[in-house]
């Protein structure tokens, strides 16, 4: 019953997207006419792009420095438990409180205009802490002595971490990375407060066609195609980090 709630709505909008007429209630026949249209909107192409772009590069900058701060926390350091908690706000912080608070930090403050460049920060800002949350607990349950039998051996530091340390950890840095990604791709709250002119996110796009006009048919495939993207990359990115943690935990079990 659970998931008849939560797959439903999904179901019907899928559904719906194919519908020949405009009526999102009955449906007349099947037709892929809204994609069509949906395809040669330019405004839709450019929130696409800037999307992409945009979640590309936050999932990037987010999983370099997150996974640094997941090894940095693994030692015990005076201040430790202070970092951890200023990593950990972001998650339990409303997101309409975090797009204030970026609003005013970034752009009043800092300076930065409105536009890509503030999307860009915010967007790192608050999907950093998940990434740190799932490397931080694969790093924890390592086993250090891996690391300093590869010492033993005369590997160097950087030789260790490579092929030591990095294919351990490799599966909840790739999970980190589509963790961001997707909390990227998918924002509308914190975006919607440091969209620019020209700098307007799909998400964002979707939602204001909405409030203006309703849910239309073109809004409806638009929104199936992000409901299928975002389930592909889920999939991809589950496959993936299970592949990689067969494949290390057999390495581990060799050395």
């Amino acid at each position: 019953m659970v998931f008849l709630f939560l797959y439903a709505p999904i179901g019907w909008l899928a559904i719906a997207s194919f519908n020949s007429s405009r009526s999102l209630s009955r449906i007349s026949g099947v037709s892929t006419r809204w994609y069509e249209e949906l395809f040669r909107d330019t405004r839709v192409l450019e929130s696409l792009q800037l999307t992409l772009q945009l979640a590309l590069a936050s999932a990037v900058i987010s999983t370099v420095i997150g996974t640094l701060a997941a090894f940095g926390l693994r030692r015990a350091f005076p201040g430790r438990g202070v970092w951890t908690v200023l990593l950990s706000l972001p998650l339990v912080v409303p997101e309409v409180v975090m797009g204030v608070a970026m609003l005013g930090f970034f752009v009043k403050l800092a300076g930065i205009p409105l536009g890509f460049g503030a999307l860009l920060f915010a967007h790192v800002a608050f999907s950093l802490s998940f990434v740190v949350v799932v490397v931080r607990s694969r790093v924890s349950g390592m086993d250090v002595r891996l690391e300093e039998a590869a010492a033993d051996l005369g590997a160097s530091p950087f030789v260790a971490f490579r092929t030591v340390t990095l294919p351990l950890v490799a599966p909840a840095v790739v999970a980190g990375a589509a963790f961001a990604f997707l909390l990227s791709f998918d924002d509308v709250v914190i975006s919607s407060y440091l969209t620019g002119v020209g700098s307007t996110t799909l998400p964002v796009f979707v939602y204001a066609q909405a409030s203006k006009r309703g849910i239309s048919p073109e809004i409806v495939a638009l929104s199936t195609l992000m409901v299928a993207a975002t389930a592909v990359l889920l999939v991809v990115g589950v496959v993936v980090a299970s592949w990689r943690a067969r494949r290390a935990g057999s390495t581990a079990q060799l050395v």
